[in-house]
Parts: structure tokens; C-alpha cells; sequence
């Protein structure tokens, strides 16, 4: 582990029992570039692509609201080729993965891609069909020490189990959940995986079920819907990934929320959330010192509808 450093913040987080419920980032659109070397804290704009790309592809990626998340396979110590690029949409209704190719010495060619694409549900033939799924283990020790500490270990231990299309990536979200895994193109987060845990959790979602004691959410649902939608696979015994769908929402007087669900083939229930700050203030990651209060969710109820 890192040296130096007081707190850590994955191991803190779970000795005090912070819940994973409700804390997948909120992303629709993914724009995923392999990049060999280092990565620093700002991963795009802080590595081996030159400036004059990674400024300008920042600029646009934040105009079109899509992640870009930086990528390579674990164990790659390649520094030219080419280099392979992932377009994904991970919405509500429709999901889906294209694949391209940039020579390596044409970095400049990821400004000709459109990422406004990115936000519609059909694939818009930029590249070819992508694999049918990535797992992305984030290892950005440079943004976080607990990102390398404990998501290197995780992404050595799928690539020895077999696991195909396995890619080491840039921060995603939530460090202290680490080790984190984001499964494209369903949009699933996965946090505290451990290394013998890996491959089965991993193998498991690409059967069609969701590992739901490492499940943080899905990134097209807002976090409170995440919650609500862990709570219903809770009470319905329900782990297949497509297993629910998200009828509506209703915000009421009292500060709750209550969200419509579907059981495929199942119950409709009512789930009531409420969100409130964490009672015990944390350092809620390695390198910012200030104590923050993360917002946490609680089942109100849970009914038939």
C-alpha cells in the first residue's frame, strides 16, 4: 500500500459500515480510450496523450455529458500500437458497445469521433459491435491509493481466472468502495470486490445475475432510484439483471420518495426511500482531508401496489 498517507479511505469506509446502496455515478454515455503508462489524478489530461488531444477531447466529452475513462489490459507494458477505442450507452431502455481502432501514432483522430451519438439508444455504426460486455476495474492509484491497492489485485485475479475482456481504467467513482468494478454495457457498479471473488462475481453478471451483496447500483438510475431498486431485489429474492424495471417516481411532502417497480414476469411494488446525510462525518477519500457527511438511504416501506 501507498506510504505516507493517515487514512485510507476504503478500508475506513467499510470499518464503519458505510452501505454501497445508491452509489453508482450517474452515466449514460462512455467514451473509453486505451492509453499505455501512467495515469495521473486527472487521468485524460494527466497522461501520455498529447495536450493538444486531451484538451480539446475533454471539452467535448463534458459538452456531450460522456465519461471518458482511460484503459488498459492489466499486465500491458506496451507504449505504441494501436489502440483501441469503446463507445458505449448504458440507458434505460437500451444499451450497447462499438469498437474501433486508432493507430497509435494518431492520437488525433478521437476528435473526429462524434460524441453527441453517444445519447441516442441506437448504436450509431461509428465502429463495429463491441464485445458483448467489459469489466472495468478501476486502478488509479494516482487519484485515489486505494483505487491501485485493492483493484490491481481484483483485475490480475480475473485475467488468471480466464475472464475475457477484463481492462484496468481510470477513476469511475466512489474510491472508497474500492475495489470497484463497472460492467458496460448493463452500467452496473460493483464495490469491496475482493480478488477471490472476482471472477465468479464477474462471471456470474454476464450470465444475467447481479452479484447483490457487492451491487453499488446502475449508472442510468439517479442514486435514490438505486437505492429503491436494491431494496425491491432485496425483498423480491430478485437478482437477474433485466429482472426490474422502474415504473415512476413521486416525491411527497414528508421528504420521501416513492418509486414504482416492476417484477419481470412478477409483483408490482411501491418502494419508499428516504435520503438523509450519514450521522458520523468521514474522510471520504485518501488525499482530501476535509470530513464530509455522504448521503445515505433508508427503506421506509415496501408494498404491494
Amino acid at each position: 500500500m501507498a506510504e505516507g498517507l493517515a487514512v485510507r479511505c476504503a478500508p475506513s469506509s467499510l470499518a464503519r459500515g458505510e452501505p454501497l446502496i445508491g452509489t453508482a455515478s450517474r452515466v449514460r454515455r462512455w467514451l473509453v480510450v486505451e492509453q499505455w503508462g501512467s495515469w495521473g489524478v486527472e487521468a485524460l489530461t494527466e497522461s501520455k496523450l498529447p495536450t493538444q488531444v486531451a484538451g480539446p477531447l475533454a471539452e467535448s466529452a463534458a459538452r456531450h455529458r460522456v465519461r471518458v475513462l482511460l484503459a488498459r489490459r492489466p499486465g500491458d507494458r506496451r507504449r505504441d500500437g494501436d489502440r483501441r477505442v469503446f463507445l458505449a450507452h448504458t440507458g434505460a431502455e437500451s444499451r450497447w458497445i462499438e469498437q474501433l481502432e486508432i493507430p497509435g501514432a494518431r492520437p488525433e483522430r478521437l476528435l473526429d469521433l462524434d460524441l453527441g451519438r453517444l445519447a441516442f439508444p441506437e448504436a450509431p455504426g461509428i465502429g463495429d459491435a463491441g464485445p458483448s460486455g467489459l469489466a472495468l476495474v478501476c486502478t488509479n492509484g494516482r487519484h485515489d491509493p486505494c483505487c491501485a491497492d485493492f483493484g490491481r489485485p481484483v483485475a490480475r485475479a480475473l485475467v488468471d481466472a480466464g475472464v475475457p475482456d477484463v481492462w484496468e481504467c481510470s477513476h469511475v467513482g466512489g474510491d472508497r468502495f474500492a475495489a470497484n468494478i463497472v460492467v458496460l454495457p448493463d452500467g452496473v457498479y460493483y464495490g469491496r470486490v475482493q480478488p477471490e471473488d472476482a471472477a465468479a462475481l464477474v462471471t456470474a453478471h454476464r450470465g444475467g445475475a447481479i452479484g447483490l451483496d457487492n451491487f453499488r447500483g446502475r449508472s442510468h438510475l439517479p442514486p435514490l432510484v438505486q437505492a429503491a431498486d436494491l431494496f425491491a431485489r432485496r425483498h423480491l429474492g430478485e437478482a437477474r439483471v433485466e429482472g426490474l424495471s422502474v415504473l415512476s417516481t413521486e416525491p411527497r411532502a414528508d421528504g420521501t420518495v416513492a418509486v414504482l417497480i416492476e417484477q419481470r414476469d412478477g409483483a408490482t411494488l411501491e418502494v419508499v426511500v428516504a435520503r438523509e446525510h450519514s450521522a458520523e462525518a468521514a474522510q471520504l477519500t485518501c488525499h482530501v482531508a476535509r470530513l464530509g457527511r455522504p448521503w445515505g438511504y433508508r427503506l421506509v416501506e415496501v408494498r404491494a401496489a
